[in-house]
């Protein structure tokens, strides 16, 4: 199971850290994705990351302004979000990928486990 947390209420410019956290069994030998969804809109891919870390890739969107990082000890994928846009305001959720350990995906439909979200709000 995992859970997404650390979302809140910023303002544009400012900063937040996503924590996707597993239990009950380990994720670290799997792809890790965030995805968000604002109100009225589709599920869109944020950033994926590999198992071991060393492979990322971002939406065009997101890229620059957020980094996808995890923890595999600490079972934890983690969401760096810089330079927060109000467009950025949504739900954001994890999932893992248990098909595609070095990649990941960027379609949500590929992904097998999903976490509840967490709402990030950026006020302009």
């Amino acid at each position: 199971q995992l859970q997404a947390y650390g979302g809140g209420l910023v303002q544009a410019g400012d900063s937040l850290r996503l924590s996707c956290a597993a239990s009950g069994r380990t994720f670290s030998s799997h792809a890790v994705g965030w995805f968000r969804q604002a109100p009225g809109k589709e599920r869109e891919f944020v950033a994926a990351i590999s198992w071991s870390g060393g492979t990322t890739y971002y939406a065009d969107s997101v890229k620059g302004r957020f980094t996808i990082s995890r923890h595999n000890i600490k079972n934890t994928v983690y969401l760096q979000m810089n330079s927060l846009k109000p467009e950025d305001t949504a739900v954001y959720y994890c999932a893992a990928d248990l098909d595609r350990p070095y990649s990941g995906s960027s379609y949500s439909y590929e992904y097998d486990y999903w976490g509840q979200g967490t709402q990030v709000t950026v006020s302009s």
